[in-house]
């Protein structure tokens, strides 16, 4: 056991680019090859009131943790904002669950949808979290007081989900318990972010998502970590209501503080 000091900080153009887009690309894990995630990058940086880094080292190490939002409506005109709008449009075409999302991000569409983007390395403490949404909820009603473009209508978080599937590893011998115990676990959804499941709670709509991009064979065992199955992650979209963010942002701080 060691003692962690952590330290929150607002976003800085000068050292957290690169701590950044690495933590983007675990985010959207093997499709972040479809998104300009240095252009994102630089939106997060460009509002430097508006959201937070998790560091241990001082402001001027690189982050552990993120969480911001953009006003998905504001940079509709960015080629990133573009690609990820295309994306999350095709995921709701292809889902009956998130075809609000859809109607929400078309052209047409006068909605002001803040997207959530939240990122961390896998061993940090969920007691982090709370702090970043409180944080953030301030930050946001401060915004909104100065006449700032953050008074939305819908937040959408985009994070991952993970179900277990049978190892390859195991094909020449797979013995009764084994198959049996994959066939039981594919319909259970796993989540790396615990608070997903309270946030979807409260959520309008919600939804995992296959990756456009298939990882090589075998990938889900290079996730597997002391069990029998391999990992197969997916993307995962929660839309929550602006009137209900509030109560979602509590029940997340009662959740991961008890």
């Amino acid at each position: 056991m060691i003692d962690v000091d952590f330290e929150w900080f607002s976003p800085s153009a000068e050292v957290d680019f690169h701590g950044l887009k690495n933590l983007l690309k675990q985010l959207f894990d093997v499709d972040n090859q479809l998104f300009d995630v240095s252009e994102l990058t630089d939106l997060i940086l460009e509002q430097p009131a508006l959201g937070s880094t998790v560091k241990t080292e001082g402001e001027e190490s690189d982050p552990f943790a993120f969480l911001t939002v953009l006003n998905m409506h504001e940079h509709r005109e960015k080629n990133v904002i573009k690609q990820l709008t295309s994306y999350l449009i095709a995921k709701a075409s292809a889902d009956p669950t998130l075809s609000q999302l859809k109607s929400l991000l078309s052209p047409e569409s006068k909605a002001q949808v803040g997207l959530v983007l939240s990122e961390r390395f896998i061993n940090m403490p969920h007691q982090i979290v709370p702090p970043l949404y409180t944080m953030l909820q301030d930050e946001l009603a401060e915004a909104v007081k100065q006449k700032e473009p953050y008074e939305f209508t819908h937040y959408l978080f985009i994070s991952k989900c993970y179900t277990e599937v049978a190892s390859k590893l195991d094909v020449e011998d797979n013995p009764p318990s084994k198959k049996s115990k994959a066939a039981n676990a594919k319909a259970e959804v796993f989540y790396f972010h615990p608070e997903d499941e309270v946030l979807q709670r409260h959520a309008a709509a919600h939804a995992g998502f296959d990756y456009n991009l298939v990882g090589a064979d075998g990938a889900s065992d290079a996730k597997r970590a002391f069990q029998e199955l391999g990992i197969r992650p997916q993307g995962n979209a929660i839309l929550i209501e602006a009137s209900k963010f509030g109560e979602a942002v509590k029940a997340v701080g009662d959740y991961l503080s008890g």
